[in-house]
């Protein structure tokens, strides 16, 4: 059989950076597969060369077998290739008709949208894709993992034969996660090619059929999964043994840092009480849209509760204001270190020392020299791997962005830190270095209290489990009592009399 499209020998780079270095790739019709590496490999440089946005320096994009040299973006669509990036584009003001049609609405009697034939057109994609989805629905409403399903019907409407999807799981639920798994199955069957890129190896191996390897923008093995393990998957993106996913310690609890008492926001979260204890790590798990965000996000003042308090070392802590929990000794890394947590055109220093700017100010003033060192100590102890510290913080990858968030709380040296969805969208081996420095931050007696969506991170790394379910903390578990089945039931509302 031949590959819809193969990459040979593909070499890019920008400057003195080499992002790509003899690649090679095929994607044949029907089969799913994986494209894998860390953060840094070169997968966003091989997206966008299939995309038509980067052009090889050496090396060719075949497509039915025959070289083809992509001017742009339109080149590479109307070659039957479309990409869907994890974060969608869509216009948020129009339908979901309107944003699969955009540009090429059909068009009827004095060249007027034909908007009955358009809905029509929808929903026949749809169909194809064995999902229901309103086609006049404004898409502003519609949840990351409808945005997507519109974004491969548009991809389906420009009769596209290979699809890339850029980690399309990182923000669903498990849920959303099964149903766009139905909806790959079902383009696999209509002989699509699927191009899946993930950091999760368990949805790697329950979907795609053989994967390539990348590393330092190298190509490094490519093959089917059959008779593969995870850990040799790991060891050929990282280039060592990961000794452990999960370095978890073994700590005994001390006094109680953070008291949360019968905290309610209306409409999203009510009576929730907890306590994070010095040496703790507290795993906050439920489905997305439970309200683990928002609660965190109470507690740190950035949304004011109507009712209930927070209490740090026994002190109330002044609620709304997130000035008042940091001089209470909070930290707090957010689910979106682009939007929330970063400044993304302000240097890699500048960042790390946004929340230390007071202690390193004289008379108001802020040095250069003490901004540089307190971020080259942090660059150090976080293995930061960047060319410059006056780089902006946009060019660093996933992974280091998400170690410049860590440095600029850790720098303040907190003593509780929450951290939202701390692995989301970075490689193995740098989630293995994030759980190590939570681990040796309990051990050195912080409050650790740790959001995710990942089953296994909370299995691995928490002390205690607390479940919530739609807005209310249905479940404590100790990490003894914690089971997949156990969280998963209290997630979705049924818990164990």
């Amino acid at each position: 059989m031949r590959a819809v499209v193969s990459l040979t020998e593909v070499s890019k780079s920008f400057g003195a950076v080499r992002a790509l270095s003899g690649v090679t790739l095929e994607l044949f019709p029907g089969e799913a597969h994986a494209l894998l590496g860390e953060n840094g490999a070169g997968k966003s440089t091989l997206i966008k060369t299939l995309a038509g946005v980067h052009r090889p320096d050496a090396g060719q994009v075949v497509v039915d077998g025959v070289p083809r040299r992509f001017a742009g973006p339109a080149d590479a669509l109307a070659a039957g290739i479309a990409i869907i990036y994890q974060e969608p584009t869509l216009f948020g003001d129009l339908t979901v008709a309107e944003n699969v049609f955009m540009r090429r609405q059909p068009l009827g009697a004095g060249r007027r949208i034909d908007v009955r034939a358009m809905h029509r057109r929808t929903e026949e994609l749809f169909d194809r894709l064995g999902v229901r989805l309103d086609p006049a629905r404004p898409a502003s409403g519609l949840s990351i993992a409808d945005q997507q399903l519109v974004e491969i019907a548009k991809a389906l409407s420009f009769d596209a034969r290979v699809i890339v999807m850029d980690e399309p799981t990182a923000a669903l639920s498990a849920p959303e996660v099964r149903r766009l798994f139905g909806v790959v199955e079902a383009l696999l069957a209509q002989d699509t090619a699927v191009l899946f890129v993930s950091h999760r190896l368990d949805e790697v191996f329950a979907l795609c059929h053989g994967a390539t390897v990348l590393r330092d923008g190298a190509y490094v093995w490519s093959g089917a999964l059959d008779g593969e393990t995870p850990d040799a998957l790991v060891r050929r993106m990282v280039g060592r043994e990961l000794s452990q996913l999960y370095p978890k310690q073994d700590t005994a609890p001390g006094d109680v840092l953070l008291d949360v008492r019968r905290l309610t926001r209306e409409g999203v979260f009510t009576d929730v009480s907890f306590e994070v204890c010095a040496g703790e790590i507290v795993a906050l798990a439920g489905l997305v849209g439970a309200g683990r965000s928002e609660v965190a996000r109470a507690i740190f003042g950035i949304d004011r509760p109507d009712a209930g308090r927070v209490f740090v070392r026994g002190l109330p802590l002044r609620p709304g204001s997130p000035t008042a929990a940091m001089a209470a000794g909070i930290g707090f890394v957010p689910e979106d270190r682009r939007q929330q947590g970063l400044v993304m055109d302000a240097s890699i220093e500048r960042n790390i020392a946004l929340a230390s700017l007071a202690r390193i100010s004289r008379a108001g003033l802020l040095g250069r020299r003490g901004e540089r060192s307190l971020a080259r100590d942090w660059a150090v102890k976080l293995q930061l791997k960047f060319a410059r510290l006056s780089d902006p913080v946009s060019v660093l990858s996933g992974g280091n962005q998400q170690k410049v968030v860590l440095a600029k709380w850790l720098s303040r040296r907190p003593a509780v830190l929450i951290v939202d969805e701390p692995t989301r969208g970075i490689d193995v081996a740098t989630k293995a270095e994030v759980h190590r420095l939570l681990s040796e931050l309990a051990a050195d007696g912080v409050a650790v209290l740790m959001i995710s969506s990942e089953l296994p991170e909370v299995l691995g790394m928490a002390d205690r489990v607390l479940v919530m379910h739609e807005g209310r903390l249905v479940e404590q578990l100790s990490r003894a009592e914690a089971t997949e089945e156990r969280v998963a039931l209290a997630a979705a509302g049924q818990v164990a009399s």
